[in-house]
């Protein structure tokens, strides 16, 4: 979202009543590894480029549906280790927004009030407490103060970083963020400098989280640099790219 487009967003929102909002319960707990079962739903339902086979996942739901149970049922706050914590949390968020697409009849794209119900209306299950994903984003994870996970965390429109096929482990998160960063910024449709007129243009989401980057950098441009393949020159303008929200799914993937 731009600033116009986010203030849209936090007024209608704030704007709507309470009772607007609907509690998904998370689907049985099923038995078998759901970390595995979330895996082999990156492997067998996400391809190269990130898309979704969404109207795949809605024929044979059983995969996803055994990994958000697991979500429902473990709490965060469980985990001792931070690293584990983090990456727990991104395979959390990933897979609510992935089930959430699926839930909602797997729309063309996500308007402003789409939006509005798809982030803050509808309430999933995390460790048998209710939460939005807009609150388990900004209350839950970005508290731990790690900025890459805005490189990770995927609500499956074509403008989100690109979702990884194998999920995020506590082990190797630090290499994983890292990469994921680096990918991030190698493509052009996050990152494209014009040296003629002293700009650097870049994805959206580093407006959206602006203060998360600067804490780890004097500017954008500087923390830019620390993953672009090229450095930013410190005195290039930064400019916001458009964000997509059409929903980030494989050619064919539509509604069941």
């Amino acid at each position: 979202m731009v600033m116009a487009t986010r203030r849209g967003f936090a007024l209608l929102a704030g704007g709507l009543v309470a009772g607007c909002a609907t509690l998904q319960p998370p689907p049985p707990a099923m038995t078998g590894d759901p970390e595995a079962a979330w895996a082999a739903v990156l492997r067998e339902r996400v391809d190269a480029r990130g898309r979704v086979d969404f109207a795949g996942l809605a024929r044979q739901p059983a995969a996803l549906d055994a990994y958000v149970a697991h979500v429902g049922m473990t709490a965060p706050d469980g985990i001792a280790d931070r690293a584990a914590r983090i990456a727990y949390l991104i395979n959390a968020y990933n897979a609510l927004a992935m089930w959430n697409v699926v839930r909602a009849g797997i729309p063309e794209r996500l308007s402003l009030l789409g939006r509005v119900g798809f982030f803050k209306l509808t309430r999933l299950v995390v460790g048998g407490q209710a939460i939005s994903l807009y609150d388990f984003e900004n209350d839950v994870i970005r508290p731990l103060g790690e900025e890459r996970v805005h490189f990770a965390l995927n609500c499956m429109v074509v403008s989100c970083p690109r979702l990884p096929r194998v999920p995020f482990t506590g082990p190797g998160l630090d290499g994983e963020l890292d990469a994921a960063a680096r990918l991030f910024f190698s493509e052009p449709r996050n990152l494209r400098v014009d040296d003629a007129a002293r700009e650097m243009h870049v994805s959206a989401i580093l407006d959206f989280y602006t203060r998360d980057f600067l804490a780890r950098a004097p500017s954008l441009p500087a923390y830019v640099s620390r993953y672009s393949a090229t450095p930013v020159p410190s005195g290039y303008r930064t400019a916001f790219l458009d964000y997509d929200w059409t929903i980030n799914r494989q050619p064919g993937g539509g509604a069941a």
